[in-house]
């Protein structure tokens, strides 16, 4: 079951990253099953290393052809012989995974096969040192290589000056392992190099689809963030207008007074039904050269203007010109509103709103306080935390708190020459 899912999960992570079908038909059939390859070459491996070395044990050849017996390795070494040869092969069935134990053992038995009264040898070296090279690196190969190497001519050479092997059987051992050992380092290590280097590739693609899909879950998180930011300015501040406007035509006798209440609640509702439908209409479009926040900025002059219309006391003071970037007036406006909006909300007793700004300093000063706060007010709403992300875009600070016994106030600061390096889609999703 477990093998099913992998295999599964493989072939969707194929299709993902759109690899190349693998050329060869029998290059695709071993590379799905590997155990058959490994039992094949340890097959052959055995057949090509013990035969050798049981024909050469006992016997020489004679000038007529024929094979005369001649004083050899015990039975008992030509039995340990084999049963290393036996060993290794058998270690084949994991030369992936324990490639460095097989190599090892090869040498061992390249070493055995210098008791043999006819230098003899097999493909062991070859196929383990080619091996180490795919599987486990280029530098543990050559490594692996110099160190076999150099311990094998140094055993040959002490059983030469023991006179336990003659020099001719050294030579021939030593070069012939070399030769078996070097063709199977130089073809691994080129294999084991594509091998790796295309293994990288892939390791690399399936890292740019794990960013791509986190950057788009983080583009997601920030566009529902923005817009909720939106909806939260315009229907929380058009609201609590149009309650307050309500309220009163409902409270008024004076007919007169209670229409113009309902037709600036009307008003109201209406700039914020457009505001929404243009919000709605560049959700709608998609396009990507379309700015995420709405085409005007909520002046805070007409904020004042629909506040005071609701019968609240609010008072607009403002120093200098504005001029200023298009991203510092849109969050100029969109400070006042909120703050205008607090205080409609939680300070229903207020006597003064004074809304000051400061177009004349660097960084521009905004300050919108009341004197009607009572009891506790959160400062933890979604109204404060969209105002600090809209000053934070543009490189500016805000901080909301009590002043006093009875005031409130909010202030920002923002920079006036500052313009975000990007567009606001694009450090959303950032």
């Amino acid at each position: 079951m477990s093998n099913q899912r992998s295999r599964s999960t493989s072939l969707q992570e194929e299709e993902e990253l759109r690899l190349p079908r693998p050329p060869g038909i029998i290059r695709r059939y071993w590379a799905r099953h590997p155990i058959l390859a490994d039992v094949i070459i340890a097959v052959i491996c055995l057949l090509l290393s013990i035969t050798p070395a049981s024909i050469s044990t006992n016997y020489r050849s004679t000038p007529g052809g024929g094979l005369t017996v001649v004083d050899g390795p015990p039975l008992v070494a030509n039995i340990i012989i084999g049963v290393l040869v036996l060993a290794t092969c058998v270690l084949l069935l994991r030369r992936r995974q324990w490639p460095v134990v097989v190599f090892v053992a090869a040498y061992v038995t390249a070493v055995a096969y210098l008791f043999l009264i006819e230098p003899a040898g097999g493909p062991l070296l070859l196929v383990t040192s080619y091996s180490i090279a795919v599987y486990r690196s280029t530098r543990a190969a050559w490594i692996g290589m110099a160190i076999g190497i150099g311990s094998l001519t140094v055993l040959s050479l002490l059983l030469h000056f023991t006179d336990t092997i003659t020099l001719q059987a050294a030579l021939n051992g030593i070069f012939g392992q070399l030769t078996l050992a070097l063709i199977g380092t130089l073809i691994g290590v080129n294999v084991g190099g594509r091998k790796r280097y295309i293994e990288a590739v892939i390791d690399r693609s399936r890292q740019l689809l794990v960013e791509r899909d986190q950057q788009a879950q983080l583009a997601a998180s920030a566009e529902r963030a923005r817009i909720a930011r939106e909806m939260h300015d315009i229907v929380s501040h058009s609201l609590t207008v149009i309650v307050a406007l309500s309220e009163g035509a409902a409270a008024t006798d004076d007919q007169g007074r209670a229409r113009d209440a309902s037709a600036a609640a009307a008003a109201t509702a209406r700039g914020a039904l457009t505001e929404m439908r243009s919000m709605l209409g560049v959700l709608r479009d998609g396009a990507g050269d379309i700015p995420l926040a709405p085409m005007q900025s909520a002046a805070p002059h007409a904020t004042v203007a629909t506040a005071q219309n609701a019968g609240y006391p609010v008072a607009l003071t403002t120093v200098g010109e504005p001029n200023i970037s298009a991203s510092v007036e849109f969050a100029v406006g969109r400070i006042v509103q909120e703050g205008i909006t607090n205080a409609m909300r939680h300070a229903r007793g207020a006597t003064r709103i004074a809304v000051h700004i400061d177009y004349a300093s660097d960084p521009i000063v905004i300050e919108i306080d009341n004197d009607g706060v009572t009891g506790e007010v959160g400062t933890t709403g979604f109204g404060l935390r969209g105002l600090s992300e809209r000053a934070a875009h543009v490189n500016g600070t805000i901080r909301s708190g009590p002043v006093g016994d009875r005031r409130w106030m909010l202030r920002a600061e923002l920079p006036a020459a500052s313009e975000s390096p990007i567009s606001d889609r694009a450090e959303d999703a950032q």
